[in-house]
């Protein structure tokens, strides 16, 4: 997600204490974090704001475009296919999913200066420690919780 910030009009769960994904939904992103390992996982998180939390609807798995262990890039061509399927879907992209392969689930220095560009939850995955965690960037990082329904 390192090369186009997010439309502001799109995913607006920037103050959100919570962010809701199924049980199913996590199973996805669990898999594509240990199936694309050693290198980051990404995807797009799909969904609505509902007051103080971010409901996730549906995931939109991505590809690494940098194939890396420590970054993750989504390209320009997939960024504008996700929008545009979430757009046809009556959706906002309200998160940003990755995993970290080889450290914990807490953002980066290089993720908190891209969280500056994309204002939305970002849930990180950890395969080292098998932890899920989902922040968002204020003034400072501030955790957000990450609740299974």
């Amino acid at each position: 997600m390192r090369s186009t910030p997010l439309d502001e009009g799109q995913g607006n769960c920037r103050i959100a204490l919570q962010i809701i994904l199924s049980r199913d939904q996590k199973e996805i992103l669990v898999r594509h974090a240990k199936k694309c390992a050693p290198s980051e996982s990404c995807a797009l998180l799909f969904g609505k704001d509902d007051s103080d939390a971010c409901v996730v609807s549906e995931v939109y798995l991505a590809e690494n475009a940098e194939n890396s262990p420590i970054n993750f890039t989504i390209s320009n061509e997939e960024l504008l296919k996700g929008y545009k399927l979430a757009e046809a879907k009556k959706l906002d992209v309200i998160g940003i999913f990755h995993s970290h392969p080889h450290s914990d689930a807490a953002p980066s220095s290089t993720d908190k200066r891209f969280m500056q560009v994309n204002p939305i939850v970002w849930v990180i995955f950890s395969i080292k420690s098998d932890e899920l965690k989902a922040y968002v960037l204020e003034s400072e990082i501030v955790p957000v919780e990450v609740k299974i329904a």
